[in-house]
């Protein structure tokens, strides 16, 4: 069922329409400095999306500071992008998930579908294992979670603790994962990686 969430372009649209609302979030606070914030979102290229989609859903929205001499960015959290990552969050999270439990001919299956190469898939694993789990961010938040959430299992054991249907518990992770997807924010958890 996850999988037919990457083929299915409603999905997208409706991950494109969070990431809008989280912009005009931070849209609406303004600049430190006091000045306003105008759009300065920038094109990706993101990797990962079985489905044809419109060309915005290929552009990181940010913002930058309209004073002269600040010009301060701003990139709010997405739940399209995580990070620097060139595949769509998405698919990150649920390729590891199926990753997890993938006979071979489900993996060469993924692997046409997405076009993502098994070493790259390994790459997602180790990272959920590896690095994930050494971010403040998880340092912090995971200790919300009573019983432990299982580091080996990681990302399909953290899905598992969000509730609804399949959309319902993804869009919930990737809520959960947005305050990494952030401008500095991003840059500080990952600095170690």
């Amino acid at each position: 069922m996850y999988a037919t969430l990457l083929t299915d372009a409603r999905f997208h649209d409706l991950l494109l329409a969070f990431d809008r609302d989280l912009a005009a979030e931070a849209r609406a606070a303004d600049c430190p400095c006091g000045g306003r914030l105008h759009s300065a979102r920038y094109r990706r290229k993101p990797r990962g999306r079985p489905c044809r989609l419109s060309p915005e859903h290929d552009w990181r929205l940010s913002l930058c500071c309209a004073v002269d001499g600040c010009r301060a960015r701003k990139t709010p959290p997405s739940l399209r992008f995580l990070g620097r990552k060139v595949y769509v969050a998405a698919t990150i999270v649920l390729i590891a998930i199926l990753r997890h439990g993938a006979t071979g001919a489900r993996m060469e299956r993924l692997t046409q579908v997405v076009k993502v190469d098994r070493r790259t898939v390994e790459r997602w694993r180790k990272w959920w294992r590896d690095r994930f789990t050494a971010t403040p961010f998880w340092c912090a938040a995971s200790a919300a979670f009573v019983p432990p959430v299982d580091h080996q299992r990681l990302p399909a054991s953290l899905l598992e603790r969000f509730i609804g249907d399949g959309a319902e518990r993804l869009i919930a992770l990737l809520r959960f994962l947005s305050p990494l997807t952030g401008g500095a924010a991003w840059s500080r958890s990952t600095a170690s990686s």
